[in-house]
């Protein structure tokens, strides 16, 4: 039921479908007054979403900062990849697509041939309502070996549909083998203080490394301050859904 309800609140969460149903209700209320205000307000919901200053902004004070190659202090046994790279909804079938969290994989991969991790965990399965098709963590370890790294370098963890799940599976994964200390964490920069929580939560801590920085550098230029952006949208459409499961998995006790 968590798993349904979560799925359906960050369908709601997303600036499009809110400023929509603002405007809808702003039709369909006869009374003039309020008519004006939700108008007014989707406007105004409109403006802000879509700037780009103020969505790097949000995003910048959210995303867990990146370690430089060369300030990370130790090698690790493993490295945890957390799946939700892949798409699935492509075809044909022959091959794996990924989407714009692609710098997962590839910092894993640089992770390993760097030496920094020994053996690479891929965890997920699916984050559908509907399982249909392939396991993402079963995409990812064929696409790794055909980037080189050895299947016997490669653990497969593919039955878990969300973070806390993953946290749940991996630990019975890995306690008989290692402990917390020697695992890093590989995930979007965006998710790892969700990710963080939750493993932290089942008695695994592991060090993180952020991927997949989807804020850039401040910029204060007339572009950036004034003209409203589609890809604004699209950081307030990831941030949205990252807090509501932040503030979920808080309420249910996962972090």
């Amino acid at each position: 039921m968590f798993f349904v309800l979560s799925k359906t609140l960050s369908y709601l969460l997303k600036p499009l479908v809110i400023i929509c149903g603002l405007l809808i209700c702003s039709w369909l209320i006869k009374n003039s007054r309020w008519n004006k205000r939700l108008l007014i307000t989707s406007i105004i919901l409109l403006l802000f979403f879509s700037n780009d200053f103020i969505a790097n902004e949000a995003m910048r004070s959210w995303e867990v900062s990146v370690t430089p190659f060369s300030q990370i202090e130790k090698k690790y046994e493993y490295g945890v990849l957390l799946c939700g790279v892949a798409k699935s909804e492509v075809g044909p079938d022959d091959r794996v697509y990924i989407g714009s969290a692609a710098d997962r994989v590839n910092h894993t991969l640089q992770l390993y041939k760097m030496g920094f991790i020994k053996k690479i965990l891929i965890s997920g399965g699916s984050g559908r309502l509907i399982d249909i098709g392939e396991r993402e963590a079963d995409k990812l370890s064929s696409l790794l070996q055909l980037m080189g790294v050895p299947a016997q370098d490669i653990m497969i963890e593919n039955q878990s549909r969300n973070t806390h799940e993953s946290a749940i599976e991996i630990k019975k994964i890995l306690a008989p083998f290692t402990t917390a200390d020697q695992c890093l964490l590989i995930t979007s920069a965006f998710h790892i203080r969700r990710s963080i929580g939750c493993f932290s939560k089942v008695g695994w801590p592991m060090d993180s490394f952020s991927a997949d920085v989807l804020s850039h550098n401040r910029n204060f230029s007339f572009d950036t301050l004034f003209i409203p952006k589609t890809e604004a949208m699209g950081s307030w459409n990831v941030l949205l859904k990252e807090w509501a499961g932040y503030i979920a998995y808080r309420i249910a006790g996962y972090i």
